[in-house]
């Protein structure tokens, strides 16, 4: 239990009722083969939202709304003044969704209130239930906007424009289901998120390991493409005359596929989940097409990396295929949205020691990436303004973390991020395998980036 009583061992949620619970969701909005098609904002979407504040009422919680929609349900705590402790996830889907993506992080947060209310159980610090907006991004590109908003990622007004295949906007769609809401997005302090979610991947079950716990997030990279060309009949207009977007749309989804391909040994990803045409039908050339690239990867600098070859494929395609091409919108989270995470705690560090200077974190810390921290140049620190005191204590933390590492940890950390070594070098000079490097470098990253953030939450 949370809060300044003991735990009890002996609280259980009810199992049946939480089964009931995730089984009544998943009547509403019925989609492909038993699963889901509930997009966000959709009718099917509003009926859900409906029936997840009706529980939380019921369940004594007061709910608010803030302007990109996203649900807040709140249990008081104790000590109601202190953060809150937000449990939640998504209840929209894919257009061939599942009834559990997303939907069991929010309702277990919903089934955990239900059951300290039954034992009559107060937690010293307030709970919140959240319902994030269009994580799935199925309807409206790209995901994770809402959540992204309350973290001070995206703009709230960027959120509230943008628009569906159909025209049709964000904001005006929050406005017709009714949960538009008045609250501002983000601006305060949480103490913890938990977020309970099924594995979207074959890893867990391939293992038959029944539950993980995730430790990073890949860097991911997306943008929207614009593909002009113009209109003719598919018959008689010659093949050099040709300027076919949909061509131009095709040619660069392969591109996009082909880097994706490239750096799959190392886990990287790149797809074009998304392609329409203008006017798309036979017996003529599509004048308008846009897709949408999506490239991921554990290490920044990788995601950066094939991020860079998939924008450089785009001059080529557009003169093969005799078009006309441009990026309509572009965007990136994962590892980013760690740096600004990252960066605010800097800041309370700076506020606290009165500087009167701004000083951004990459003045003073090593870039962070999707894993952790990257330590180069660990011998080279120059902050453009004097603060000496500040880095002092950040660095003496780094370096003490670095220290506190077993030793076979701390040589294939220094190793691979300071002396850039690759990873079969570092095996065979320390005599593991390469699975064993990367578990290293990867654990020993997470143990470092963890004592920076204990340090930071206690300035």
């Amino acid at each position: 239990m949370i809060g300044s009583m003991p735990s009890d061992p002996t609280v259980r949620i009810d199992a049946a009722r939480f089964w009931t619970t995730v089984m009544r969701s998943g009547d509403i909005g019925p989609g492909k083969a038993g699963g889901l098609r509930r997009l966000a904002l959709s009718d099917a979407d509003k009926e859900m939202r409906d029936l997840f504040v009706t529980w939380c009422t019921e369940a004594g919680c007061t709910v608010t709304v803030d302007r990109v929609g996203n649900i807040f349900a709140r249990r008081p705590g104790t000590d109601d003044h202190l953060p809150p402790v937000l449990i939640g996830s998504h209840l929209d889907t894919q257009v061939a969704g599942g009834k559990y993506d997303g939907i069991v992080g929010v309702l277990a947060g919903l089934e955990i209130v239900r059951t300290l209310d039954e034992r009559r159980i107060r937690t010293k610090r307030p709970l919140e239930l959240v319902c994030w907006t269009n994580e799935e991004g199925a309807r409206f590109t790209p995901p994770m906007v809402a959540s992204g908003a309350f973290a001070g990622v995206f703009d709230v007004d960027w959120v509230l424009a943008l628009r569906d295949d159909d025209g049709k906007g964000f904001g005006a769609e929050l406005e017709r289901i009714g949960y538009a809401g008045k609250t501002d997005v983000g601006g305060r302090d949480i103490d913890a998120y938990f977020e309970l979610h099924i594995e979207q991947g074959p890893i867990l079950e391939k293992e038959a390991v029944p539950v993980g716990i995730v430790v990073g997030g890949y860097a991911v990279r997306g943008m929207h493409v614009d593909i002009h060309g113009e209109t003719a009949h598919a018959g008689p207009t010659p093949m050099d005359r040709r300027r076919n977007a949909l061509i131009g749309a095709a040619m660069l989804a392969v591109a996009v596929n082909d880097v994706g391909w490239k750096y799959h040994a190392t886990e990287g990803k790149a797809t074009v989940p998304r392609l329409v045409a203008w006017p798309n039908k036979a017996g003529i050339l599509s004048e308008y097409a846009q897709l949408t690239c999506d490239v991921r990867h554990a290490e920044t600098a990788v995601a950066d990396r094939m991020w860079d070859e998939v924008k450089a494929a785009l001059p080529d395609c557009a003169k093969r295929a005799n078009v006309e091409m441009r990026v309509a919108g572009e965007w990136q989270f994962g590892s980013w949205l760690y740096r600004i995470a990252a960066n605010a705690a800097y800041q309370k560090l700076r506020a606290r020691k009165a500087k009167a200077k701004e000083i951004a974190l990459d003045d003073v810390l090593p870039a962070l990436d999707s894993d952790g921290l990257h330590f180069e140049p660990m011998d080279d620190w120059t902050p453009r303004v004097d603060d000496s005191a500040a880095n002092g204590e950040l660095r003496s933390v780094l370096e003490q973390a670095i220290e506190e590492l077993p030793a076979d940890y701390r040589t294939a950390l220094v190793m691979h991020d300071v002396e850039g070594m690759p990873n079969p070098d570092i095996a065979e000079a320390l005599g593991i395998s390469l699975p064993a490097v990367k578990s290293r470098v990867h654990r020993s990253r997470l143990f470092v980036r963890k004592k920076l953030a204990t340090y930071l939450a206690g300035v």
